[in-house]
């Protein structure tokens, strides 16, 4: 019982954390030219973890991150989103397999090759890899050989880009 109040103290203070950090934070990394991805507050084997993932035209390399940890580090120490509690700053490219969730990350990938997972069978298959031809709120569109297989969001469970070398 009490664990599970901790647990649903912690997402509350998480969410207030990056709702702060969305206000008051990200539009400075905005300014400079990158993109936040997303913004996460979570208990890791170190402690706390504030995580910004942020990403830019041509990716991310440490010199970015550097860059961005040093602008923002002051400008959280003033506005103290933990309200006091010890955390570590990170921040990290997204990198170039994670999963796509948001309406740029589909923008992103459109005309290139994804993997597509399903939370249960379709026509006997779970899994389907094709080029993303397509997507709305609702469902994407994929390129399988000469066929275009259109699947409700709702079915999906994972897709991620095919990252070929």
């Amino acid at each position: 019982m009490q664990r599970s109040l901790l647990r649903k103290g912690r997402n509350n203070l998480a969410k207030k954390i990056k709702v702060i950090c969305e206000e008051k934070i990200v539009p400075v990394i905005n300014n400079m030219g990158y993109e936040v991805v997303d913004i996460e507050y979570v208990k890791k084997s170190d402690g706390m973890n504030l995580t910004f993932y942020i990403d830019k035209e041509n990716g991310v390399n440490i010199e970015d991150c550097e860059m961005v940890s040093k602008t923002i580090d002051p400008l959280l120490d003033e506005l103290d989103p933990t309200d006091g509690l010890p955390y570590i700053l990170n921040i990290s490219s997204p990198g170039i397999d994670r999963p796509l969730t948001k309406d740029r990350d589909f923008q992103r990938n459109l005309n290139k090759e994804i993997s597509v997972t399903l939370f249960s069978k379709l026509n006997g298959e779970k899994k389907f890899n094709g080029e993303l031809v397509n997507y709305d709120n609702n469902s994407i569109s994929i390129k399988i050989g000469q066929n275009v297989l259109v699947l409700d969001k709702k079915l999906i469970a994972h897709i991620v880009p095919i990252i070929k070398f």
